[in-house]
């Protein structure tokens, strides 16, 4: 393990802006604590750059102003391995933007490999060095660190550098460089990591299943599971565990005999929650409820047709990306379909312009966009995709 310097002040926090202000690159990774907690909690950062090994202890430290305002630096290029989980947490607790990202995981997904791709796989592919990890889920928040955390920690960042380059010039060679900046700007987008409050109950499958007073009931019971979580600090399982849900909301038709005669219902929703589930389900609607409820699908407007061209059109561009060496999970990652149904626009937007356009071309946009004009023709010598009211057809 190469020497490091060990920040754990706001002497050192400055001395270390300071030794690195005229860096171009900094490789950087960080160790955090989610479990049984709302807020997920910072625990180490760890910074490679021309000048040395840094490892800085947050807990001590009042702020991280010095650190954060070179992830915001557009003069300074970012190098992380699935940087989308270090991001989030630098914006959720700090409100950072990272500008000038590379991250390797996502070069990855252009040079051939499957997406996502853990940082030890590529690692030991590409520069043949074999990584121990042992310590992903050690217990960050312990202090003081023993010398075995210390060294995973620093085996995180020591690779990075290389890894940049050599994919750098991979992309480069394979005229793709500007195909992978694009998606690395999608990370210094704020609106990619603000949250919508209700997209949980929104998106889950129990809810299209429901009647209309069931589903105002579970899109509040979320919406009551998030609040509660964050009041405390508890991970939302440990309010409400999923498992739960469903039982809760079939059984409140009967009421509070309806919980307690449910015996995979723990007893303090039919007891001490009783009138909190009781309030949730009786209050009138809201108009904001009544707006929410009417963007879930319900079940029939799925049906077997477009299940069917939903797989066809899935397989074709696996195909497609298989063909050019990309990951077909970067490309179209397979909940867009169900934004596509819901907004045909979106599939402009993403397959309209850019590096997705580019690689499939104007044709997908039409299939994608047009899901209700679709159809598969089988013939004998040929598979046809046709879009009703075309004259032409695609094949």
């Amino acid at each position: 393990m190469q020497a490091f310097e060990f920040i754990t002040t706001k002497e050192g926090l400055d001395n270390f802006r300071q030794v690195n202000d005229d860096i171009e690159w900094m490789c950087f990774d960080s160790e955090f604590v989610g479990e049984k907690r709302f807020t997920t909690r910072l625990c180490l950062i760890q910074v490679a750059t021309r000048h040395g090994l840094f490892l800085i202890d947050p807990f001590p430290l009042k702020n991280l102003d010095p650190f954060l305002e070179m992830i915001e630096n557009p003069n300074i290029v970012k190098v992380t391995h699935a940087g989308e989980n270090d991001y989030r947490l630098l914006y959720a607790s700090f409100g950072t933007i990272p500008k000038n990202t590379f991250d390797t995981q996502i070069a990855a997904g252009f040079l051939g490999y499957r997406y996502p791709l853990a940082f030890k796989k590529l690692v030991e592919t590409e520069l043949k060095i074999n990584m121990n990890k042992s310590f992903t889920v050690a217990d960050w928040e312990a202090r003081p660190f023993n010398q075995n955390q210390l060294k995973y920690a620093i085996q995180d960042i020591e690779p990075l550098y290389d890894l940049w380059k050599m994919q750098e010039a991979d992309l480069l060679r394979k005229k793709r460089l500007h195909w992978a900046e694009e998606e690395f700007k999608v990370l210094e987008r704020e609106s990619y990591y603000a949250k919508e409050p209700h997209y949980e109950a929104l998106n889950s499958d129990l809810m299209k299943s429901l009647n209309k007073r069931e589903r105002l009931f579970l899109l509040r019971l979320f919406e009551w599971r998030r609040n509660t979580a964050e009041d405390k600090n508890y991970s939302k399982e440990m309010v409400l565990p999923s498992k739960f849900m469903s039982q809760i909301v079939r059984s409140m038709r009967s009421g509070r005999a309806g919980l307690r005669e449910n015996r995979r219902i723990p007893d303090k929703f039919a007891g001490d929650l009783w009138p909190v589930m009781n309030e949730l389900y009786s209050r009138e609607i809201s108009e904001e409820e009544r707006m929410l409820l009417l963007m879930v699908p319900s079940e029939e407007d799925e049906n077997a047709n477009e299940e069917i061209l939903t797989e066809f059109l899935y397989l074709v561009i696996r195909h497609q990306c298989m063909q050019n060496g990309i990951s077909h999970s970067l490309a179209l990652p397979r909940n867009w379909f169900k934004k596509i149904k819901n907004d045909p626009s979106f599939a402009e937007e993403v397959f309209g312009q850019g590096w997705r356009k580019e690689l499939f071309g104007d044709t997908f946009v039409r299939w994608l966009s047009q899901p209700d004009n679709l159809s598969i023709v089988i013939k004998p010598d040929v598979i046809e995709l046709r879009l009703s009211g075309n004259e032409g057809k695609e094949s």
